[in-house]
């Protein structure tokens, strides 16, 4: 699905700049119209939501993802980030490190 920004500027290029700057309300609207939103710039929606009613659905579908798309994965990987995940509202920088271990353990990307 093409989104039609009406400024020639590609839709992707907008989603990143209201993901760098923190949009919630705009990342919702231009994510619904994306064909599909990498597992990266998933996780840092989860990030800036975590202090926001939704959270843990998204983090839910964030770490379904992450069992689906990773390409060495255990249980205990999902475990560790569903840890990790839980831990994000609360202990945000130390969550993302460690999600950033498992992640990169698992062959996923988190930029």
């Amino acid at each position: 699905m093409f989104v039609n920004t009406g400024s020639g500027i590609p839709p992707y290029v907008i989603f990143r700049q209201a993901l760098d700057a923190g949009d919630l309300s705009r990342i919702r609207s231009l994510a619904a119209a994306m064909p599909r939103i990498s597992l990266q710039d998933a996780l840092r929606i989860c990030l800036l939501m975590r202090e926001h009613d939704g959270y843990e659905r998204a983090a839910v579908r964030w770490l379904g993802r992450f069992a689906l798309e990773a390409r060495t994965v255990t249980i205990e990987d999902v475990q560790a980030a569903a840890a990790a995940l839980d831990a994000l509202p609360d202990r945000p920088d130390t969550a993302m490190e460690r999600l950033a271990v498992v992640c990169t353990q698992c062959g996923v990307g988190t930029g």
